[in-house]
Protein backbone atom coordinates (compact mmCIF):
# COMPACT_ATOMS: atom_id res chain seq x y z
CA UNK A 1 0.00 0.00 0.00
CA UNK A 2 1.34 3.55 -1.11
CA UNK A 3 -0.15 6.88 0.93
CA UNK A 4 0.44 10.06 -1.18
CA UNK A 5 -0.64 13.38 0.90
CA UNK A 6 -1.96 15.99 -1.20
CA UNK A 7 -0.69 19.93 0.16
CA UNK A 8 -2.68 21.72 -2.08
CA UNK A 9 -2.89 25.34 0.15
CA UNK A 10 -4.97 24.92 3.09
CA UNK A 11 -6.73 21.50 2.06
CA UNK A 12 -4.52 18.68 2.59
CA UNK A 13 -5.75 15.07 2.03
CA UNK A 14 -4.13 11.80 1.61
CA UNK A 15 -4.35 8.94 -1.42
CA UNK A 16 -4.20 5.63 -0.43
CA UNK A 17 -3.51 3.04 -3.12
CA UNK A 18 -3.38 -0.80 -2.76
CA UNK A 19 -5.47 -3.53 -3.76
CA UNK A 20 -8.33 -4.80 -1.31
CA UNK A 21 -8.70 -1.15 0.26
CA UNK A 22 -12.49 -0.41 -0.60
CA UNK A 23 -13.08 -2.88 2.80
CA UNK A 24 -11.17 -0.12 4.76
CA UNK A 25 -13.45 3.14 3.94
CA UNK A 26 -15.54 3.22 6.58
CA UNK A 27 -12.54 3.11 9.54
CA UNK A 28 -10.43 5.61 7.24
CA UNK A 29 -13.46 8.00 7.55
CA UNK A 30 -13.74 7.60 10.91
CA UNK A 31 -9.69 8.16 11.31
CA UNK A 32 -11.27 11.67 9.96
CA UNK A 33 -13.55 12.84 12.53
CA UNK A 34 -16.11 12.19 9.74
CA UNK A 35 -19.38 9.89 11.30
CA UNK A 36 -23.31 9.50 11.49
CA UNK A 37 -24.24 9.65 7.83
CA UNK A 38 -22.87 9.07 4.14
CA UNK A 39 -23.82 8.59 0.97
CA UNK A 40 -22.59 6.94 -1.84
CA UNK A 41 -23.19 8.07 -5.32
CA UNK A 42 -21.92 5.98 -7.82
CA UNK A 43 -23.87 4.49 -11.45
CA UNK A 44 -25.44 0.91 -11.84
CA UNK A 45 -22.48 -0.98 -12.90
CA UNK A 46 -19.81 0.46 -10.65
CA UNK A 47 -22.69 -0.14 -8.07
CA UNK A 48 -23.02 -3.83 -8.45
CA UNK A 49 -19.65 -4.81 -8.11
CA UNK A 50 -18.59 -2.66 -5.21
CA UNK A 51 -21.23 -0.80 -3.48
CA UNK A 52 -22.12 -3.68 -0.78
CA UNK A 53 -18.21 -3.84 -0.11
CA UNK A 54 -18.33 0.01 0.62
CA UNK A 55 -22.00 0.00 1.96
CA UNK A 56 -20.65 -3.13 4.60
CA UNK A 57 -17.58 -0.65 5.81
CA UNK A 58 -19.38 2.16 6.43
CA UNK A 59 -22.37 0.34 8.37
CA UNK A 60 -19.86 -1.46 10.42
CA UNK A 61 -18.26 1.81 11.74
CA UNK A 62 -21.01 2.72 12.44
CA UNK A 63 -22.83 5.13 9.50
CA UNK A 64 -25.92 5.41 8.12
CA UNK A 65 -26.06 5.28 4.83
CA UNK A 66 -27.47 5.37 1.09
CA UNK A 67 -26.77 4.89 -2.36
CA UNK A 68 -27.68 7.22 -5.08
CA UNK A 69 -27.44 6.11 -8.27
CA UNK A 70 -26.95 7.72 -11.87
CA UNK A 71 -26.65 6.27 -15.22
CA UNK A 72 -23.71 5.34 -16.54
CA UNK A 73 -22.22 7.79 -19.76
CA UNK A 74 -20.44 11.11 -19.73
CA UNK A 75 -24.40 12.30 -21.30
CA UNK A 76 -25.32 11.99 -17.65
CA UNK A 77 -22.62 14.74 -16.07
CA UNK A 78 -25.30 17.40 -16.41
CA UNK A 79 -27.08 19.84 -14.38
CA UNK A 80 -29.91 17.86 -14.41
CA UNK A 81 -28.19 14.75 -12.70
CA UNK A 82 -27.19 17.31 -10.59
CA UNK A 83 -30.56 18.94 -9.70
CA UNK A 84 -31.67 14.87 -9.45
CA UNK A 85 -29.43 14.42 -6.46
CA UNK A 86 -30.45 17.19 -4.90
CA UNK A 87 -33.61 16.43 -4.32
CA UNK A 88 -32.44 13.17 -2.93
CA UNK A 89 -30.14 14.26 -0.76
CA UNK A 90 -32.51 16.64 1.04
CA UNK A 91 -35.58 13.60 0.71
CA UNK A 92 -32.99 11.39 2.54
CA UNK A 93 -31.88 14.06 5.10
CA UNK A 94 -28.18 14.97 4.07
CA UNK A 95 -26.90 17.24 6.57
CA UNK A 96 -23.77 19.50 6.38
CA UNK A 97 -21.77 16.72 7.95
CA UNK A 98 -22.70 13.95 5.85
CA UNK A 99 -20.36 12.91 3.54
CA UNK A 100 -20.73 12.12 -0.08
CA UNK A 101 -18.47 9.25 -1.37
CA UNK A 102 -17.95 9.62 -4.93
CA UNK A 103 -17.88 5.33 -6.35
CA UNK A 104 -16.90 5.55 -9.33
CA UNK A 105 -15.03 6.92 -12.68
CA UNK A 106 -13.91 10.16 -13.82
CA UNK A 107 -17.92 10.94 -14.70
CA UNK A 108 -18.76 9.53 -11.00
CA UNK A 109 -16.14 12.02 -9.63
CA UNK A 110 -16.86 14.95 -11.32
CA UNK A 111 -20.60 14.86 -11.15
CA UNK A 112 -20.41 13.46 -7.34
CA UNK A 113 -17.97 15.86 -6.54
CA UNK A 114 -19.53 18.95 -7.91
CA UNK A 115 -22.53 17.90 -5.33
CA UNK A 116 -20.76 18.05 -2.56
CA UNK A 117 -19.02 20.69 -3.58
CA UNK A 118 -22.68 23.34 -3.83
CA UNK A 119 -25.04 21.06 -1.68
CA UNK A 120 -25.26 23.35 1.44
CA UNK A 121 -22.14 25.24 0.26
CA UNK A 122 -19.82 22.04 0.87
CA UNK A 123 -20.15 18.78 2.44
CA UNK A 124 -17.34 16.26 3.17
CA UNK A 125 -16.50 14.90 -0.08
CA UNK A 126 -14.50 11.17 -0.60
CA UNK A 127 -13.18 10.10 -3.85
CA UNK A 128 -13.24 6.13 -4.51
CA UNK A 129 -12.02 5.92 -7.96
CA UNK A 130 -12.37 3.02 -9.79
CA UNK A 131 -11.07 3.13 -12.90
CA UNK A 132 -7.48 3.58 -14.18
CA UNK A 133 -8.11 7.24 -15.41
CA UNK A 134 -10.00 8.33 -12.48
CA UNK A 135 -7.47 7.05 -10.06
CA UNK A 136 -4.17 8.76 -12.13
CA UNK A 137 -5.48 11.57 -12.79
CA UNK A 138 -9.69 12.82 -12.34
CA UNK A 139 -9.91 11.77 -8.70
CA UNK A 140 -6.33 14.10 -7.90
CA UNK A 141 -7.01 17.73 -7.73
CA UNK A 142 -10.01 18.71 -6.67
CA UNK A 143 -11.83 19.74 -10.32
CA UNK A 144 -15.11 19.15 -10.37
CA UNK A 145 -17.91 20.10 -12.98
CA UNK A 146 -20.89 19.12 -15.01
CA UNK A 147 -21.04 19.66 -19.03
CA UNK A 148 -23.51 22.01 -21.02
CA UNK A 149 -24.62 22.16 -24.60
CA UNK A 150 -22.07 19.56 -25.38
CA UNK A 151 -19.16 21.94 -23.83
CA UNK A 152 -17.04 19.38 -21.60
CA UNK A 153 -16.84 20.39 -18.05
CA UNK A 154 -18.13 23.90 -18.60
CA UNK A 155 -19.66 24.28 -14.93
CA UNK A 156 -17.59 23.61 -11.59
CA UNK A 157 -15.56 24.29 -8.98
CA UNK A 158 -12.55 23.28 -7.42
CA UNK A 159 -12.99 21.57 -4.10
CA UNK A 160 -11.15 19.24 -2.92
CA UNK A 161 -11.57 15.41 -0.97
CA UNK A 162 -10.87 14.85 2.48
CA UNK A 163 -10.06 11.21 1.23
CA UNK A 164 -9.13 9.52 -1.74
CA UNK A 165 -9.26 4.84 -2.04
CA UNK A 166 -7.74 4.02 -4.99
CA UNK A 167 -8.17 0.60 -4.51
CA UNK A 168 -5.93 -1.18 -7.85
CA UNK A 169 -8.36 -4.38 -7.60
CA UNK A 170 -10.79 -2.38 -8.87
CA UNK A 171 -8.76 -1.80 -12.26
CA UNK A 172 -9.38 -5.95 -13.19
CA UNK A 173 -13.03 -5.51 -13.95
CA UNK A 174 -12.53 -2.67 -16.31
CA UNK A 175 -13.33 -3.86 -20.08
CA UNK A 176 -9.79 -3.76 -21.78
CA UNK A 177 -10.99 -0.31 -23.64
CA UNK A 178 -11.50 1.37 -20.16
CA UNK A 179 -8.44 0.54 -18.72
CA UNK A 180 -6.32 1.31 -22.36
CA UNK A 181 -7.91 4.86 -22.09
CA UNK A 182 -6.80 5.19 -18.44
CA UNK A 183 -3.46 4.33 -20.23
CA UNK A 184 -3.72 7.66 -22.29
CA UNK A 185 -3.45 9.87 -19.33
CA UNK A 186 -0.84 7.59 -17.35
CA UNK A 187 1.37 8.18 -20.78
CA UNK A 188 0.50 12.17 -20.21
CA UNK A 189 2.24 12.19 -17.55
CA UNK A 190 5.57 10.59 -18.30
CA UNK A 191 5.39 12.95 -21.38
CA UNK A 192 5.50 16.14 -19.48
CA UNK A 193 7.11 15.29 -16.31
CA UNK A 194 9.47 12.25 -16.63
CA UNK A 195 10.82 10.46 -19.49
CA UNK A 196 12.40 7.49 -17.43
CA UNK A 197 8.48 6.55 -16.61
CA UNK A 198 7.98 6.92 -20.38
CA UNK A 199 10.45 4.16 -21.19
CA UNK A 200 9.38 2.30 -18.21
CA UNK A 201 5.48 2.18 -19.93
CA UNK A 202 7.35 1.46 -23.15
CA UNK A 203 9.39 -1.60 -22.00
CA UNK A 204 6.78 -2.89 -19.68
CA UNK A 205 3.58 -2.74 -21.64
CA UNK A 206 2.80 -6.46 -21.70
CA UNK A 207 3.08 -6.43 -17.73
CA UNK A 208 1.27 -3.60 -17.36
CA UNK A 209 -1.80 -5.27 -19.08
CA UNK A 210 -1.41 -8.40 -17.27
CA UNK A 211 -2.63 -6.49 -14.61
CA UNK A 212 -0.16 -7.57 -11.49
CA UNK A 213 -1.18 -5.95 -8.19
CA UNK A 214 2.59 -5.02 -7.92
CA UNK A 215 3.11 -2.67 -11.15
CA UNK A 216 -0.73 -1.02 -11.19
CA UNK A 217 0.02 -0.01 -7.75
CA UNK A 218 3.62 1.23 -8.96
CA UNK A 219 2.01 2.59 -12.05
CA UNK A 220 -0.90 4.33 -10.18
CA UNK A 221 1.67 5.84 -7.61
CA UNK A 222 3.92 7.47 -10.02
CA UNK A 223 1.25 8.60 -12.33
CA UNK A 224 -0.63 10.29 -9.38
CA UNK A 225 2.64 11.71 -7.69
CA UNK A 226 3.64 13.66 -11.12
CA UNK A 227 -0.05 14.89 -11.05
CA UNK A 228 0.17 16.01 -7.26
CA UNK A 229 3.43 17.96 -7.92
CA UNK A 230 1.64 19.92 -10.61
CA UNK A 231 -1.71 20.45 -8.35
CA UNK A 232 -0.01 21.64 -5.29
CA UNK A 233 1.70 24.44 -6.95
CA UNK A 234 -0.99 25.33 -8.42
CA UNK A 235 -4.15 24.25 -6.79
CA UNK A 236 -6.26 26.58 -9.06
CA UNK A 237 -5.45 26.11 -12.24
CA UNK A 238 -3.93 29.68 -13.08
CA UNK A 239 -0.40 28.81 -15.11
CA UNK A 240 1.44 26.04 -14.07
CA UNK A 241 -1.04 23.59 -13.86
CA UNK A 242 -2.08 24.16 -17.28
CA UNK A 243 0.54 21.84 -18.68
CA UNK A 244 -2.27 18.86 -17.13
CA UNK A 245 -4.03 19.87 -20.44
CA UNK A 246 -1.60 18.40 -22.78
CA UNK A 247 -3.43 16.44 -25.08
CA UNK A 248 -6.60 17.65 -24.16
CA UNK A 249 -6.70 20.83 -26.33
CA UNK A 250 -7.94 18.99 -29.31
CA UNK A 251 -9.12 15.84 -26.54
CA UNK A 252 -11.76 18.05 -25.64
CA UNK A 253 -13.31 19.54 -28.96
CA UNK A 254 -13.02 15.79 -30.51
CA UNK A 255 -15.04 14.16 -27.48
CA UNK A 256 -17.83 17.29 -27.89
CA UNK A 257 -18.08 16.89 -31.81
CA UNK A 258 -18.44 13.54 -31.62
CA UNK A 259 -21.47 13.60 -28.69
CA UNK A 260 -18.85 12.01 -26.18
CA UNK A 261 -18.43 8.89 -28.59
CA UNK A 262 -15.14 8.93 -28.00
CA UNK A 263 -14.08 8.67 -24.64
CA UNK A 264 -11.83 10.80 -22.72
CA UNK A 265 -9.08 8.94 -22.82
CA UNK A 266 -9.33 8.47 -26.80
CA UNK A 267 -9.45 12.14 -27.03
CA UNK A 268 -6.44 12.78 -25.34
CA UNK A 269 -4.53 10.73 -27.27
CA UNK A 270 -5.84 11.79 -30.26
CA UNK A 271 -4.66 15.27 -29.07
CA UNK A 272 -1.38 13.99 -27.79
CA UNK A 273 -0.31 12.91 -30.82
CA UNK A 274 -1.81 16.28 -32.72
CA UNK A 275 0.05 18.55 -30.16
CA UNK A 276 3.10 16.31 -31.03
CA UNK A 277 2.93 16.75 -34.86
CA UNK A 278 2.63 20.43 -34.52
CA UNK A 279 5.61 20.58 -32.51
CA UNK A 280 7.44 19.15 -35.27
CA UNK A 281 5.64 20.86 -38.11
CA UNK A 282 6.76 24.11 -36.03
CA UNK A 283 10.61 22.37 -35.66
CA UNK A 284 9.92 22.17 -31.72
CA UNK A 285 10.11 18.58 -31.48
CA UNK A 286 11.41 16.33 -33.36
CA UNK A 287 10.97 13.08 -35.80
CA UNK A 288 11.77 10.10 -33.72
CA UNK A 289 10.35 11.57 -30.27
CA UNK A 290 7.02 12.10 -31.89
CA UNK A 291 7.15 8.99 -33.36
CA UNK A 292 7.74 7.19 -30.03
CA UNK A 293 4.57 8.56 -28.61
CA UNK A 294 2.54 7.76 -31.54
CA UNK A 295 3.93 4.18 -31.20
CA UNK A 296 3.16 3.71 -27.91
CA UNK A 297 -0.50 5.12 -27.78
CA UNK A 298 -0.67 2.65 -31.02
CA UNK A 299 0.61 -0.20 -29.07
CA UNK A 300 -1.48 0.50 -26.05
CA UNK A 301 -4.29 0.54 -28.41
CA UNK A 302 -5.04 4.09 -28.43
CA UNK A 303 -6.44 6.42 -31.37
CA UNK A 304 -3.94 8.65 -33.10
CA UNK A 305 -6.34 9.79 -36.28
CA UNK A 306 -9.10 11.59 -35.91
CA UNK A 307 -12.13 9.77 -36.02
CA UNK A 308 -14.68 10.60 -39.01
CA UNK A 309 -15.72 14.45 -38.12
CA UNK A 310 -15.72 17.59 -40.00
CA UNK A 311 -11.60 19.25 -39.50
CA UNK A 312 -13.99 22.61 -38.99
CA UNK A 313 -16.10 21.48 -36.01
CA UNK A 314 -13.08 20.59 -34.06
CA UNK A 315 -11.80 24.14 -34.49
CA UNK A 316 -15.04 25.42 -33.77
CA UNK A 317 -15.08 23.40 -30.47
CA UNK A 318 -11.94 24.62 -29.46
CA UNK A 319 -12.38 28.46 -29.76
CA UNK A 320 -15.16 27.33 -27.09
CA UNK A 321 -13.25 25.66 -24.92
CA UNK A 322 -12.01 26.84 -21.16
CA UNK A 323 -8.44 27.73 -22.47
CA UNK A 324 -9.06 30.36 -24.62
CA UNK A 325 -7.79 33.15 -23.78
CA UNK A 326 -8.01 36.64 -25.57
CA UNK A 327 -9.80 34.20 -28.04
CA UNK A 328 -6.49 32.34 -29.21
CA UNK A 329 -6.33 28.43 -28.53
CA UNK A 330 -4.14 27.56 -25.66
CA UNK A 331 -2.07 24.35 -26.78
CA UNK A 332 0.57 22.49 -24.14
CA UNK A 333 3.34 21.55 -26.71
CA UNK A 334 5.80 18.93 -25.77
CA UNK A 335 9.49 20.02 -26.99
CA UNK A 336 10.89 16.40 -26.25
CA UNK A 337 9.62 13.20 -24.14
CA UNK A 338 9.65 14.58 -20.55
CA UNK A 339 9.44 18.32 -21.60
CA UNK A 340 6.25 20.25 -22.31
CA UNK A 341 5.55 24.25 -22.73
CA UNK A 342 2.21 25.94 -22.76
CA UNK A 343 1.82 28.62 -25.98
CA UNK A 344 -0.97 30.53 -27.72
CA UNK A 345 1.22 31.07 -30.37
CA UNK A 346 -0.24 28.51 -32.68
CA UNK A 347 -1.61 29.63 -35.95
CA UNK A 348 -5.10 28.06 -37.08
CA UNK A 349 -4.07 27.08 -40.36
CA UNK A 350 -1.07 25.01 -38.55
CA UNK A 351 -3.41 23.50 -36.54
CA UNK A 352 -5.78 22.85 -39.30
CA UNK A 353 -2.81 21.22 -41.79
CA UNK A 354 -2.08 18.75 -38.82
CA UNK A 355 -5.57 17.60 -37.66
CA UNK A 356 -6.70 17.20 -41.92
CA UNK A 357 -3.37 15.40 -41.95
CA UNK A 358 -4.69 12.76 -39.16
CA UNK A 359 -8.00 11.82 -41.18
Amino acid sequence: MKIIDVKPGQNSYSIIIGAGILAQTGEKLKTLGLKDKAVIITNPTVNKLYGAIVKQSLHDAGFKTTTLSVADGEEFKTLESAGKLYEQLADWGAERSTAILALGGGVIGDLAGFVAATYMRGVPLVQLPTTLLAQCDSSIGGKTAVDYKQLKNEIGTFYQPKLTVSDITTLKSLPEQEFTGGLAEVIKHAVIKDEKFFSYLDGNLDLIKSLDNNVLEAVVAKSARIKVGFVEQDEKDMGLRNILNFGHTVGHAVESVSHFQVSHGQGVSIGMTAAAKISVKLELMDTESAARLENLLKNVGLPTKLPQMEVKQVMQAMRYDKKVQGGKIRFVLPRAIGQVFITDDVSPAVIEKVLGEMT
